[in-house]
């Protein structure tokens, strides 16, 4: 691994990281790391100082956008409505699952062996959805009888059963609907 505080080792880990995303969140099959790497405008050799192997990568993509999208709801909070925010959170949320495809099978590894534990990730999305739901019940545009978890449950089933970005959508705006509050 790299020292981690050189200014140039940490600009190539964040390109690599960047770069690794894009490819995973974009590729129709396997990702090749020398691509990774070509597009960071880096060797290989300086990715595989920062990530060992593929798992590595893949762990780090995924805790790195983890850890944006539940800061995400906070942000967003700040600058809208809590209905508002919510809904554009979940579509933050449906880009985060998207983009998961092109690392399925080595997500499917770091779960098996326990890397990452599927506790961890949901208790980072039901704390980001709790932070929107907590600020619509407090100005009373929410209701403030909806169980975070419930409405992450929810999000995994519209992701899961949906047939299209469209279909999801129109879903999630059903989903966003029936949690504003009546008054």
């Amino acid at each position: 691994m790299a020292e981690p505080g050189r200014a140039d080792a940490r600009r190539n880990r964040e390109r690599l990281l960047e770069s690794a995303t894009h490819a995973f969140a974009t590729a129709d099959g396997p990702v090749s790391l020398e691509a990774i790497a070509r597009d960071a405008g880096v060797g290989i050799g300086t990715l595989y100082r920062h990530f060992p192997n593929r798992e590595a990568l893949v762990e780090a993509v995924f805790r790195t956008e983890l850890a944006e999208v539940a800061a995400s709801a906070a942000q967003l909070v700040d600058r809208h409505p809590p209905a508002t925010a919510l809904r554009r959170w979940m579509d933050r949320y449906a880009g985060f699952v998207a983009a998961k495809r092109g690392m399925a099978e080595s997500m499917h590894a770091m779960f098996a062996s326990g890397v990452v534990q599927p506790t961890e990730t949901r208790d980072s999305v039901v704390g980001a959805v709790a932070t929107l739901l907590k600020a619509g019940a407090a100005d009373g545009s929410l209701r403030s009888d909806v169980a975070a978890d419930d409405i992450v449950s929810s999000l995994i089933g519209i992701f899961l059963a949906s047939h299209s970005p469209e279909q999801a959508g129109r879903m999630l705006d059903l989903l966003v609907d029936g949690l504003v509050a009546t008054r």
